[in-house]
């Protein structure tokens, strides 16, 4: 278990490093039209290792992809740092992302592996608590980092890590033989691969600005076309072959169906937290990157403790629909005060609101992924467990595309609105030469990097400053307009999921106890879970 969670600390924090530091990479790289992309590849190929190496890690073992998942990860984190421009860090985090679907799938599948699911409410929630403890370090550790080094070394510093993970995982995991009788679906994976892929991308390239398309565009549409000839080809595949890669009978699981869509759900609305906040906080309020780690570090500090919570309520209760409505229902309570907030908010409301999410994000994030496991037989754990995760990974993509776009459009009419009313502080009464020097500061990214922002205004003649000022604090305002309904829709996001959760049927979480034996092994546990099948079905 010390080996799994060094690995999974290991590909989590090189996630929450690069937060806060994004806005500043944005600043240098250039290209905040393209940075949702960094986000979107990462989670976009992460999605699909995760599904691909959930059903061959029930076939030849967790180990292999395990090691390979981190070693993967380290090339790709590895290269990210040698990026020169935006579309070369795009490309080296997907080859992360493929690294990091390797181990989120294979890690929580482990658990699994090794504890029956009432005992594996605990570790859940411990796995659960190692996301918020990345959190915590992760955004101090990135903020720091941009402000006092190169921001290249945001994706390196933790390799050394990396090496530790590899060689506890090499040296302490058990290795397990290839289940006989069993075959990879080549088809199905190509076409699972194809429906995620266009899927995804059809959410990432709609919108407004350089490099997207219109929502009714035909490069959209037949995205969206090529998804629904994929899925119908794939849906056909695993009806026919002996080993598909995704079992169709998983869905026949209202538990399965419903935890999966309340998970996606999940996925959805938190991005409008885990990405926009520290935007918020570093393009609005002024706060350098490390000062936006300590404001979000209190957040990840209560999730820690929540998800601890979580773990132990169920791990002693056997019980948990209740958790994952309160869960849901503070998060969304959260998301939706975010949206009042604007640049005169102080601090510590701020803080205050991103506490009330973590705390919610903490009851519910290990909720789902349990239920799933709680609900299959042995033999279909790691695919079960992958179907979790990748319905996660598609809900924080398309929440990433369906919240950029919101946000998109909020800004660029909010701005053609300010500035049709003046709001840029007389700039139009200035001479057109003059007027050329305060078109870049109307670029938004300009807010992403203070120190930059507070030169290019103290080189400006004195009588200029003022009204440079006065631009940038409109453009400010703009900023904050767009963010806070963005928030507000990711409000509204979690909203639905508590809706889904109120379907999700309650059974008894399986233990050694409910069983009849004492802890079973891992060889074991085909048996035990054979003897409480009824259970788990509910019956």
């Amino acid at each position: 278990m010390i080996a799994i969670m060094v690995a999974m600390f290991f590909s989590a924090i090189n996630q929450t490093i690069i937060g806060v530091a994004m806005p500043r990479i944005i600043a240098s790289l250039g290209g905040m039209d393209y940075y949702t992309w960094v986000i979107t590849t990462y989670l976009l190929t992460m999605a699909v290792a995760t599904i691909l190496v959930g059903k061959l890690s029930d076939i030849y073992g967790r180990k292999p992809f395990l090691l390979g998942g981190i070693g993967i990860f380290m090339v790709g984190a590895f290269l990210s740092g040698l990026s020169a421009d935006i579309f070369q860090l795009i490309i080296f985090r997907g080859i992360t992302g493929i690294g990091g679907g390797m181990i989120m799938s294979t890690a929580f599948t482990a658990v699994g592996d090794l504890y029956l699911p009432r005992e594996r409410a605990r570790w859940t929630g411990l796995m659960s608590g190692i996301f918020g403890i990345s959190s915590v370090l992760g955004p101090l550790m990135g903020g720091f980092l941009v402000d006092h080094f190169d921001w290249h070394w945001v994706f390196w510093v933790f390799l050394p890590l990396g090496i530790v993970a590899f060689a506890m995982i090499f040296k302490l995991f058990p290795k397990t033989a290839k289940r006989e009788g069993e075959s990879i679906d080549y088809i199905g994976s190509l076409f699972l691969t194809v429906t995620i892929v266009s899927l995804l991308l059809a959410f990432s390239l709609a919108g407004e600005g350089p490099g997207k398309y219109a929502w009714s565009s035909w490069q959209i549409l037949g995205l969206f076309g090529l998804t629904a000839v994929a899925l119908a080809v794939f849906v056909f595949v695993e009806s026919k072959v002996k080993t598909p890669v995704l079992p169709l009978s998983l869905f026949k699981n209202d538990i399965v169906t419903v935890s999966n869509i309340a998970g996606f759900l999940l996925g959805m609305g938190m991005m409008g937290v885990m990405i926009y906040a520290p935007f918020f906080i570093q393009g609005v309020k002024g706060i350098s990157p490390s000062g936006s780690g300590y404001i979000m570090m209190p957040m990840s500090i209560v999730m820690v403790f929540a998800t601890t919570f979580a773990g132990n309520f169920m791990t002693k209760t056997g019980k948990y629909k209740g958790l994952a409505i309160m869960g849901l229902s503070i998060t969304a309570l959260g998301i939706f005060l975010l949206s009042s907030i604007g640049p005169a908010t102080p601090v510590y409301v701020l803080v205050s609101y991103l506490c009330i999410i973590g705390i919610g994000l903490g009851a519910s994030m290990p909720v789902f992924s349990l239920t799933v496991q709680n609900a299959v037989s042995f033999r279909e754990l790691g695919v079960a467990s992958a179907s979790s995760q990748l319905f996660r990974s598609l809900g924080n993509t398309m929440g990433i595309g369906i919240l950029g776009a919101v946000m998109s459009s909020r800004m660029a009419s909010k701005m053609q609105e300010s500035f049709a009313s003046g709001g840029a502080g007389g700039m139009a009464e200035l001479p057109p030469e003059q007027a050329k020097q305060f078109g870049s500061l109307m670029n938004p990214e300009n807010l992403l990097d203070q120190p930059r922002l507070d030169e290019m205004i103290g080189g400006m003649p004195a009588d200029l400053r003022p009204v440079a000022e006065q631009l940038v604090a409109s453009v400010r305002e703009v900023f904050s307009d767009a963010l806070t309904t963005t928030f507000l829709a990711g409000a509204i996001i979690m909203v639905v999921a508590i809706i889904v959760a109120v379907f999700l049927r309650a059974i008894p979480l399986v233990s050694a106890m409910s069983a009849g034996k004492p802890a079973a092994s891992p060889g074991e546990k085909g048996n035990v879970k054979a003897e409480t099948a009824s259970v788990q079905n509910g019956k």
